[in-house]
C-alpha cells in the first residue's frame, strides 16, 4: 500500500489535469456512487506530482496504478445519511438504496418536485391536454363518473330543496368527463355562507382544513338550505364519495395514475363538502390566467411514469401498496383454515408474495437503526435480523417436515439454499451489469473489496480436484469395483464429499445393460447411505464433521468482518464529509426513528413468520401435484422471490455506475447464506430435530461450485460490461433449465 495524500489546499476548482498518469488514474478512479439522487459529490483526491511514480506511465494502459488507490470521499447531507452511506461500503451489513432521512425541498429535481406537488398550480399553456394518458383516463373513470354526476344532479333536481347542489354536480359532470385544462375554484360568498374557523393547511389535501369542524349550513343559514344540505349528505354524497374513493383506491395502485387519485381524494374531502354558490368551475384558455378565488384543482396530466419514485414516509409506494396484501393473506390463511374460500396454490402464492413487502420493511428498518446508532449496535442488528427473511421459511418448513415425517420439506430448503447461492452468485451481479452496461460502456468496481467475499465464497463452497459418478442420475460403475472419487472437501459441502467417499451406495432399481453378470448395470434411484450398521458412520463420523463446520463457518465470517472492517478497512477506501452548500441542511430528519424502525422491525418479522407458515402449510398440494421438478420450485420461487428487494437495490446502484455496491448485494447475500444460514439450521438441529442433514445431491455441489468458480474469473480484472453480464445470466438460465429438466429428489 502506498501512502495516501491529500488534494492540495490550492487545487479547489477541481482535479488537476496535467501529466498523462493523471488523466488516465483519473479515469481508472472515476466511480460515481449512488448519489444522483442525492444532490452530492463523490471525488477521489489526486497525487500531487511528487508521489506519482515515474513508471506508472509506463504501465500498460488496461493495468490500475498502485498510486492512483486513493481515498473516495463521499458528501452526504447530515450526519445519519452519512452513516448509511458509509455502512453501505461495509461487509456484512445491508446495502441500502433509499434515503432514511427526509430530502431539503430545494434539492430534488424538477421531476421529484412535481410528483409531491398539489394539484392547484396554474402553469403556462403546456401543449395540448390530449394525450394517451388521459384517453386512458376517459375510457377507464371519466365516462361513467360523468354519467353517475348526470344521475346524481338529476336526482337533486327531483328533490327541488337540492336544485343548488343539482346545477354543481351539472357541472361536475362535465369536468370529470375530461378534467384536463380546466379549474375548480372556491369564490367569494356573502359571510354568513362561511366556514367559521381559522384555516390551517394539509399536506394530504392542500389548502385550508378549519381546526373545529361545523357544517357551514347550520351556521345563520336558511331553512331551505339547510334542508337542501341534508338531502345532498343522505342522497348525493353519499355515492360520489363512495365512487371517488374507488377511483382513488383504483388508481394509487396503478401508480402512474396517482394524479387521478389525488384528483378524487381531494374531490371527496372539499370540493363535494363546499356550498355549491363557492364551487366555480371554469375552463382555462390560453392567455388567461384566473387570479380571483383560490384555485382548488387544477390538472393537465393524468398519467405521470416517474410516480415509481414516489414514497410515504420514507416507504416507496410499491411497497405501500403491498402492504394490504399482508393483512389479506393473514386474515384468508387462517380464518379459511378448510380452504372453502380459496384453494391451497392461491393461498402459497398469495403467502410467497406477501414476503416481498415485509423484506422491504424489514430492510428499512436494518438500514435506519444501523445509520442512527453506532457500529456495535449496527453489527448486532445486521447479524441478527440480515437474513431472518431466509431463516423464517427455512425453520417453519424444517419444522412441518419433522412433524409429518416428510423429507421432502428438507429437500426443498436445500434447493432454496442451493438456488439462493447461485442466484446471487450469477443472476443478481449479471442481471447488474447487463442493465447498468446498457447506460455505461465499461463499469469498474472494488476488484479488492470483491475479492474478499469471493474469497469466502470459495472457502465455504469449497474446490473438488476429482470428481466421481453421479449415482443420482444415472450411471454407476460395475458391481464390487470401487468409487473413483478423490477430493478436497472445504466448507458447506465437505460432509457431501465425505459421504461420498465412505458411504454405501444404494439404488432402488438396477438393470443389466449388456445381459452379462459381469457388465455395466443401469440404476434408478441411487443414494449413498449413512446408516449402515445402525448408522455408525452418520453419528461417529459425518456428524461431528457436519457440527465442525458449522461452527467454523461462523468462525471464519467473524474473521472476516474483523479484516474488512478493523484491521483493513482501507481497502474500501470510504470517507464520508459533509456538504457545505447553499440549501443543505445539517439536522436531519429521519423517516423512522430508532424506536419507530425497532417496533416495525418487530412487527414485520411476526408477520413474516406467519406469511412463511402459511406458505409451508400449503405447498404440500404443489409438490405433490405438480409436474415440475421440486428441485426447480425450490430453486426459483422459493429462493428468488425474498431477495426482489435487493435484486431491485442491486439495478438501482448499476444503473448509477455504482457497480461495486451491485456486486456486493450478491456477494453478501451467498456468504450469509454458506456461513451464517445454513450453520444456524444445522445447530437449530440440536435443540429440534428435524430431517435436515447437511449432504447435498451432486446437482447441487456441481451447479454451486461452477457458479463460484466463474464468479471468481468474471470479476478478476475489476471491471466488466453488458457481454460478461449476459455470460453470468445465460450460465443461470442454462442450470435453471437443468434443474427444470431433473428428476424429483428421492422420497418426494
Amino acid at each position: 500500500d502506498v501512502p495516501k495524500a491529500t488534494e492540495p489546499r490550492g487545487d479547489s476548482d477541481g482535479p488537476r489535469r496535467g501529466s498523462f498518469c493523471d488523466r488516465h488514474c483519473a479515469a481508472i478512479n472515476n466511480v460515481q456512487g449512488d448519489l444522483g439522487d442525492l444532490g452530492c459529490h463523490l471525488h477521489r483526491p489526486r497525487v500531487p506530482p511528487a508521489m506519482s511514480s515515474p513508471s506508472c506511465c509506463q504501465q500498460h494502459s488496461e493495468e490500475v496504478c498502485e498510486s492512483c488507490v486513493v481515498k473516495t470521499t463521499l458528501t452526504a447531507e447530515n450526519a445519519v445519511e452519512a452513516n448509511k452511506l458509509s455502512n453501505n461500503y461495509k461487509f456484512g451489513f445491508k446495502k441500502w438504496k433509499s434515503h432514511v432521512t427526509a430530502r431539503p425541498w430545494e434539492d430534488r429535481s424538477e421531476i421529484v418536485k412535481e410528483l409531491y406537488s398539489d394539484l392547484n398550480v396554474i402553469r403556462g399553456s403546456g401543449g395540448s391536454t390530449v394525450t394517451c394518458g388521459n384517453v386512458l383516463y376517459l375510457l377507464l373513470f371519466g365516462w361513467w363518473l360523468s354519467l353517475l354526476y348526470v344521475l346524481v344532479a338529476a336526482l337533486m333536481f327531483i328533490t327541488v330543496v337540492g336544485a343548488p347542489y343539482g346545477r354543481l354536480c351539472w357541472d361536475l359532470a362535465g369536468y370529470f368527463l375530461w378534467p384536463f385544462g380546466k379549474v375548480i375554484q372556491k369564490v367569494e360568498v356573502p359571510k354568513s355562507h362561511q366556514v367559521l374557523g381559522a384555516g390551517e393547511s394539509s399536506a394530504l389535501l392542500g389548502g385550508p382544513v378549519p381546526r373545529r369542524w361545523r357544517p357551514w349550513f347550520w351556521a345563520d343559514a336558511g331553512y331551505w338550505q339547510r334542508a337542501g344540505a341534508v338531502a345532498w349528505l343522505c342522497l348525493g354524497y353519499p355515492a360520489l364519495a363512495l365512487a371517488h374513493g374507488l377511483v382513488c383506491v383504483t388508481a394509487w395502485l396503478l401508480v402512474i395514475l396517482i394524479p387521478v387519485a389525488k384528483l378524487s381524494a381531494r374531490t371527496a374531502a372539499r370540493v363535494l363538502l363546499l356550498p355549491p354558490e363557492q364551487v366555480l368551475v371554469r375552463r382555462l384558455r390560453m392567455t388567461e390566467v384566473p387570479l380571483e378565488g383560490e384555485v382548488i384543482l387544477c390538472c393537465y396530466r393524468a398519467v405521470n411514469p416517474y410516480y415509481y419514485k414516489y414514497a410515504v414516509d420514507g416507504i416507496n409506494v410499491f411497497a405501500v401498496n403491498l402492504l394490504p396484501l399482508v393483512l389479506v393473506t393473514l386474515v384468508v390463511g387462517y380464518v379459511d383454515s378448510h380452504n372453502r374460500l380459496t384453494s391451497s396454490p392461491v393461498k402459497f402464492t398469495l403467502a410467497l408474495l406477501s414476503i416481498m413487502p415485509l423484506s422491504y420493511y424489514i430492510g428499512m428498518a436494518i438500514a435506519s437503526i444501523s445509520a442512527q446508532s453506532n457500529f456495535a449496535v449496527g453489527a448486532v442488528v445486521n447479524a441478527t435480523f440480515g437474513s431472518i427473511t431466509e431463516l423464517t421459511f427455512y425453520i417453519t418448513a424444517l419444522i412441518k417436515g419433522s412433524r409429518e415425517g416428510n423429507r421432502c420439506y428438507a429437500e426443498i430448503v436445500k434447493s432454496a439454499l442451493t438456488g439462493t447461492l447461485v442466484g446471487c452468485v450469477l443472476f443478481v451481479p449479471g442481471l447488474c451489469m447487463v442493465i447498468g452496461g446498457i447506460r455505461h460502456q465499461e463499469q469498474r468496481f472494488n476488484s479488492r473489496s470483491a475479492g474478499v467475499s469471493s474469497a469466502l465464497l470459495f472457502l465455504s463452497v469449497g474446490g473438488e480436484l476429482g470428481t466421481g459418478l453421479s449415482p443420482g442420475l444415472g450411471g454407476v460403475p460395475p458391481a464390487g469395483a470401487p468409487m473413483p472419487c478423490s477430493s478436497t472437501p472445504a466448507g458447506v459441502f465437505a460432509p457431501t464429499l465425505f459421504s461420498k467417499v465412505y458411504g454405501k451406495l444404494v439404488c432402488g432399481e438396477c438393470h443389466n445393460v449388456t445381459q452379462n453378470p459381469l457388465g455395466h448395470y443401469l440404476c434408478h434411484n441411487c443414494h449413498f447411505d449413512l446408516m449402515e450398521n445402525n448408522g455408525t458412520l452418520y453419528y461417529s463420523h459425518v456428524q461431528p464433521l457436519v457440527y465442525t463446520v458449522s461452527l467454523l463457518l461462523p468462525a471464519a465470517y467473524l474473521i472476516g468482518l474483523f479484516f474488512t472492517l478493523k484491521t483493513h478497512s482501507h481497502i474500501y477506501d470510504i470517507h464520508i464529509s459533509d456538504c457545505h452548500m447553499p440549501g443543505h441542511h445539517h439536522s436531519a430528519v429521519v423517516h423512522w426513528s430508532r424506536w419507530r424502525a425497532l417496533v416495525i422491525l418487530l412487527l414485520s418479522t411476526l408477520c413474516m413468520s406467519a406469511c412463511a407458515d402459511l406458505a409451508t402449510e400449503h405447498i404440500s398440494p404443489i409438490l405433490t401435484n405438480s409436474t415440475i421438478s421440486q428441485y426447480f420450485i425450490g430453486v426459483t420461487v422459493l429462493a428468488m422471490v425474498p431477495e426482489l428487494p435487493e435484486i431491485v437495490n442491486g439495478i438501482q446502484f448499476a444503473l448509477q455506475n455504482n457497480l461495486s455496491l451491485s456486486i456486493e448485494i450478491g456477494n453478501c447475500i451467498a456468504v450469509q447464506v454458506c456461513m451464517l444460514q445454513i450453520p444456524i439450521l444445522v445447530l437449530f438441529t440440536i435443540f429440534y430435530p428435524t430431517n435436515f442433514t447437511l449432504v447435498f445431491s451432486d446437482l447441487h455441489v456441481y451447479a454451486s461450485m461452477f457458479s463460484v468458480v466463474l464468479m471468481n474469473y468474471i470479476f478478476m480484472d475489476g471491471k466488466c460490461d453488458y457481454f460478461q453480464g449476459t455470460v453470468l445470466v445465460m450460465v443461470y438460465f442454462i442450470l435453471l433449465a437443468v434443474y427444470f429438466f431433473a428428476p424429483s429428489p428421492s422420497g418426494c
